[in-house]
């Protein structure tokens, strides 16, 4: 029995070690404690104090304060006296570290002295940044003696959750949530819900999990949070069921609503949130609304989610305290049961398409006399906004932007008000911004953009409400001033003037440190240069379509993120110094008068997705290191003088959509490095020396293969045309031709930026701002190819805008141009394209413009469709053509005198400006001068009726002749 015992002890003493590996739980003395805690801290850096917000709801804005908690520690005073520190009253050993939002940044690595303190029961670093770390510590597993609490959350880990945290039976809370890009494998969560027997809290919010819940749940969990987890499979009732659970957050997750048949009735908040991919479905049972406890209740953006309101009575009336209903199918409306909820802190109605006037929910919320957040954006609510709103006895938070809201706001007693936060954007509102608001001390948000507010408003208005943070005033007919020369609040962080007839910045006191990170006074009347108050934390910089003058250097380089400067007066050349911008994703100085050359760069824009400088003067080449910025999505330089060559490079962008470098004096051949490009969409390269031969073949299997718009117009291209390209696009071949969705193409990184491009469409320069995923257009003019237009061109289902015009084509117009059913445009003019006009063409019923013009087509002009609609000007310049619309009619007979006469009147009749002009195009400037000579002497008729007569019958005989 003895050597069984002891066998036994030995085989628990190795299975230990195995566990702690070279880390054996060793209790140190309180100088080995303080030691080992001050070394912890030695190891880390703190960063520089910055803003950090916890988003709880919408607009429900929480700032985080986080202070350097370590900054006092110190080898000399009392370890259990340091701020974050708890110690044990009689041993001193150290059981509880907070040093949550301390602002530490660095590693954790296996060696740090924090897993000597094995005598923690509570531990806390939340908040802080240990992004360095290689990987999540396993170490954090040899807290196994007695660790109840383990707080990690938003701790910026990555990699795997290591194993041995399943081993610490003894936590009673555990949150991991947060660390974006750790990984939760199967096993480790399977081992972790079912060894802590203990838990009640468990919190893995955004860890990757990407697995089935397990079955057999801890009957203690009271909170269990796996939203955003990439939970898959079926849920089990089992976790609905839980009967100490209060709060279930299972938020992104596919659950089907029948599953909340029989929830748990000590649930008090249940979070469904979803992504508007994943989340409920169904119909909302009823039961929901009657459980006892239910405090919360979160079901936004659940777009496939039925929810009946209760018509009378609510289970939960005397507890319920946050009710989000955004986005989803509300049936029946809002019912007056509502009004019963006598503890609502938070009504949140968005995105629901209800409609009608806001005097019936008004009356409602009058019942709600601890309403604080009231959230009715995008929906249908017409009618006028009652002064009733403002006086409410506690509401705070008022948003009720993008409805169908009219009328004027009037005066308010704001000494009746606690409105800190109020959105009427995108109304129908009218009138004066009433002078109440700048009573509200507390405001914090105000938005009144996109209405029709008028009037002059000074910016005097708001310079007492020191806790303004966000102020948009943007797209009104109001007219904005700064008479008294006031200051704004140095806290405001949000300001949006764009088109308020402002002329002058607004200013800001020296002696304040600048909160502003999101500027927009484009589109106002502003001139001068910069100021340098701009040269602060600014991310997001609107200053465009003024007249602003100067340079650029003062700007927050090192900040930025958005920064559109476009049509003003700037001048100077491209600062280097956005070659040291690591932040930068959209920069736009189009529309200017920029000289110099473009900056050579390293890599450090590694975010930069636009680099839009069209419309300067930039010269030089592009440069070879443009390519370093990998992530660019477009690249738009033209109406510049940029010269040399394309760099081969470029090859390299898997992120390009649009190129556009047309209107420049580069001199090049066809660049086929741009063949491999896989997003490219866009290529304009127009109105520059391009020459030579397209390549015949290709490396490609498919080159271009998401190409909609080539624009290679004006430029020396010849040979024939690029036949390798053409039957290989792709994009313009395959799709939905019957689509109608207005889709555009964005950018993954801001969606704040819109690609433009300038096309000839139905021979008429246009300028699309924003560029459809539907607009599909080929430009192939005033070049020199030679040779026959491809058959296969009429695979091009999508194309919409086809222009050939002004080259040494010949042959016959391809009758499976048939096919292209979208097609608007064909120009094929000013070429040598011989026969007949293809009866097929006739089918295009969406084809608006038409031009043949100085060719060498013969015989009928097809009938029907869209083909009766075209006039003389599409067809002048081909002798052999007869039919409507011409008065050239196609019989064959013998010519009388009167029909002599009859094609003088037809002579005339067609000599009109438009005939002139294109007829001057096509080489008729010498029949110009004979018909003048022909006027001088008098007899035009008698001269024209020889020409026309002899010509007549020798075509007549030629034409019988030929049939």
């Amino acid at each position: 029995m003895m050597m069984r015992n002891f066998t036994t002890c030995v085989f628990a003493i190795i299975l230990m070690l195995i566990f702690l590996g070279h880390h054996p739980v060793v209790s140190l003395s309180p100088i080995q404690q303080k030691t080992a805690l001050f070394q912890f801290q030695q190891s880390l850096t703190i960063s520089t104090p910055s803003h950090s917000y916890y988003i709880n709801g919408e607009f429900d804005i929480t700032e985080i304060s986080s202070y350097p908690k370590t900054m006092n520690w110190s080898m000399n005073s009392d370890y259990c006296t340091w701020e974050g520190v708890r110690c044990e009253r009689k041993t001193r050993d150290v059981i509880g570290l907070d040093l949550s939002c301390s602002q530490l940044e660095g590693a954790i690595l296996p060696n740090s002295t924090l897993f000597q303190l094995s005598r923690l029961r509570f531990l806390n670093l939340s908040w802080n940044d240990f992004s360095l770390s290689n990987q999540f510590p396993k170490e954090f597993g040899f807290f196994a003696k007695g660790l109840t609490h383990l707080n990690l959350s938003y701790a910026g880990f990555t990699g795997r959750v290591p194993f041995g945290i399943s081993h610490l039976y003894k936590l009673v809370s555990l949150d991991l949530s947060y660390n974006h890009g750790s990984i939760l494998e199967k096993e480790v969560f399977k081992s972790i819900l079912q060894n802590l027997t203990q838990l009640r809290v468990l919190n893995l919010k955004f860890l990757n999990i990407s697995s089935s819940l397990p079955v057999n749940l801890s009957t203690s969990l009271r909170v269990l949070n796996l939203g955003y987890t990439g939970l898959q499979g079926v849920l089990s009732q089992e976790v609905f069921q839980l009967p100490n659970l209060e709060l279930l957050d299972l938020s992104s997750v596919d659950i089907n609503s029948v599953l909340l048949m029989n929830l748990s009735s000590s649930i008090k908040v249940l979070n469904l949130y979803s992504d508007g991919l994943f989340g409920l479905f169904g119909v909302l049972p009823q039961g929901v609304f009657h459980l006892p406890n239910l405090e919360q209740l979160h079901l936004d953006y659940n777009y496939n989610l039925t929810v009946i309101l209760p018509k009378v009575k609510w289970g939960s009336s005397g507890t319920l305290q946050v009710l989000i209903l955004s986005y989803v199918h509300i049936y029946g409306g809002i019912p007056d049961s509502i009004g019963n909820l006598s503890q609502l802190t938070y009504l949140g109605l968005k995105g629901n398409n209800l409609n009608g006037p806001i005097l019936t929910l008004l009356a409602l919320l009058a019942n709600l006399t601890n309403l604080t957040n009231l959230h009715l954006s995008r929906n249908n609510f017409t009618g006028p906004l009652p002064p009733g709103l403002f006086d409410h006895p506690s509401l705070r938070r008022l948003f009720v932007s993008h409805n169908g809201f009219t009328g004027q706001l009037y005066e308010f007693d704001s000494s009746k008000s606690k409105m800190q936060y109020f959105s009427c954007k995108n109304n129908s509102l009218y009138g004066l911004i009433p002078q109440s608001f700048s009573q509200l001390v507390n405001l914090t948000y105000l938005d009144f953009s996109l209405n029709n507010f008028s009037g002059v408003l000074d910016f005097k208005m708001f310079s007492r409400l020191e806790s303004l943070q966000h102020l948009d005033l943007s797209h009104n007919s109001l007219t904005v001033t700064n008479t008294s020369m006031v200051t704004l609040p140095h806290k405001l962080y949000q300001l949006g003037l764009s088109s308020c007839n402002t002329k002058e910045f607004p200013h800001f006191s020296r002696d304040t440190e600048i909160s502003l990170d999101w500027v927009d006074l484009s589109n106002n009347g502003i001139d001068g240069e910069i100021p340098q108050w701009i040269g602060s934390a600014v991310l997001y910089l609107n200053l465009s379509q003024n007249m602003l003058t100067g340079g650029l250097e003062q700007l927050p380089w090192n900040s930025i993120e958005y920064l559109d400067l476009r049509s003003n007066k700037l001048n100077g050349s491209v600062p280097t110094l956005i070659c040291n911008s690591s932040s930068l994703e959209i920069l736009n100085l189009s529309n200017n008068s920029l000289t110099g050359v473009l900056p050579v760069c390293g890599t450090n824009l590694t975010r930069l997705s636009v680099f839009d400088l069209r419309m300067n003067n930039i010269q030089g080449n592009i440069p070879e290191t443009l390519s370093n910025f990998r992530n660019l999505q477009t690249i738009n330089l033209n109406g510049n003088r940029l010269e040399g060559r394309i760099p081969s490079s470029f090859a390299e962008f898997d992120s390009l959509q649009v190129l556009d470098l047309g209107n420049n004096q580069i001199n090049d051949t066809f660049p086929e490095c741009l063949e491999a490009l896989p997003s490219l969409q866009v290529l304009v390269l127009k109105s520059n020396k391009f020459h030579g031969l397209i390549n015949k073949s290709s490396k490609m299997e498919h080159p271009f293969p998401r190409l909609r718009i080539m624009d290679l117009s004006y430029n020396e291209f010849s040979g024939p045309l690029p036949a390798t390209y053409i039957q290989n696009f792709e994009a313009m071949m395959i799709g939905d031709v019957n689509e109608r969705k207005a889709t555009y193409i964005e950018h993954v990184t801001n969606a704040v930026y819109s690609d433009s491009t300038i096309l000839i469409v139905k021979g008429v320069e246009i300028e699309f701002v924003r560029i459809l995923t539907v607009l599909t257009t080929i430009d192939l003019a005033r070049n020199n190819f030679e040779g026959e237009i491809p058959e296969y061109i009429g695979k091009l289902l999508l194309l919409r805008y086809l222009n050939l015009s002004h080259n040494h084509l010949t042959g016959h117009i391809p009758s499976s141009i048939g096919n292209l059913s979208m097609l608007e445009s064909l120009d094929l003019s000013s070429n040598q394209l011989e026969g007949e006009i293809p009866r097929q063409l006739t089918s295009i019923y969406s084809l608006a413009r038409l031009n043949m013009s100085c060719n060498q087509l013969r015989g009928h002009i097809p009938e029907g469709s869209q083909f009766n609609t075209f006039e003389n000007d599409s067809y002048v310049g081909n002798l052999g053509l007869c039919g409507n619309p011409l008065s050239k009619k196609c019989e064959i007979n013998i010519r009388t005198q009167e029909e002599d006469d009859e094609d003088d009147d037809y002579f005339f009749s067609g000599f009109t400006w438009k005939a002139v002009v294109i007829g001057y195009g096509c080489g008729v400037v010498p029949a110009f001068v004979a018909g003048y000579l022909m006027l001088l002497a008098g007899k035009p008729k008698w001269f024209a009726g020889i020409i026309a007569r002899e010509l007549g019958l020798k075509i007549m005989r030629m034409e019988i002749k030929w049939r």
